[in-house]
């Protein structure tokens, strides 16, 4: 099976489940949500298995060109995200926690990762 393939197998259903779930379970998302901001110790591991998740996917699929490029670019915004998770979770932090602040950020950011997960269960499955 093809990397791209695979990796669209791989992220797209946790896209659509997590999305649908934070769409589904808006308040206990959001409750969540701020104790994890509230916890360095769950920052800090998040941010290394988002780095080691990254590091995964640009190691073994750093490609540039037509759709499995989109699976590249979420490589590479998890290796950013869980470097700065480590590097300066006190960033972090006052960023998630203002998000927080504004519920209908939830919202989209739970439509847009059911979409980009449904699309990447329609490549990787389907199409």
């Amino acid at each position: 099976m093809d990397t791209s393939l695979f990796l669209a197998r791989l992220i797209g259903p946790m896209l659509l489940v997590v999305g649908a779930s934070v769409l589904i379970n808006r308040e206990n998302f959001l409750a969540m949500a701020k104790e994890f901001v509230a916890s360095r110790e769950q920052m800090f591991i998040v941010g290394l298995l988002t780095l080691l998740g990254g590091l995964a996917i640009v190691n073994t699929h750093n490609v540039w060109s037509g759709w499995p490029t989109i699976i590249t670019v979420f490589g590479w915004i998890f290796v950013v995200g869980g470097a700065l998770r480590i590097l300066a979770p006190d960033v972090v932090r006052s960023a998630q926690s203002a998000a927080l602040e504004k519920p209908e950020l939830t919202t989209i950011g739970g439509a847009v990762q059911t979409l980009f997960g449904a699309w990447l269960c329609y490549v990787g499955f389907i199409a």
